[in-house]
């Protein structure tokens, strides 16, 4: 469901962001919702470790102990490949 807003916006940058809706052939307001969507999903991403999608779908599927230190394991799997 849509709903209306008002922004009190610098006229400069509405008429920016005119210009630029219009050479993408894009609403405004398909710009700003598009904009906000955008910045609470990396909300979220940054909830998540800004995992992708796939590696998301895997969590659970392996079982670690509590005290699993992912850093300090990675440091050392890098430290055996690269320093042999």
């Amino acid at each position: 469901m849509n709903t209306k807003l008002t922004l009190t916006i610098d006229k400069e940058v509405i008429e920016q962001a005119k210009r630029y809706a219009k050479k993408e052939n894009r609403s405004l307001s398909n710009l700003i919702e598009n904009f906000l969507k955008h910045v609470t999903r990396e909300e979220k991403k940054e909830k998540e470790h800004d995992l992708h999608p796939d590696i998301l779908a895997l969590r659970g599927s392996v079982k670690v102990s509590k005290d699993f230190n992912y850093k300090e394991e990675l440091e050392k799997a890098l430290r055996e490949k690269y320093l042999k």
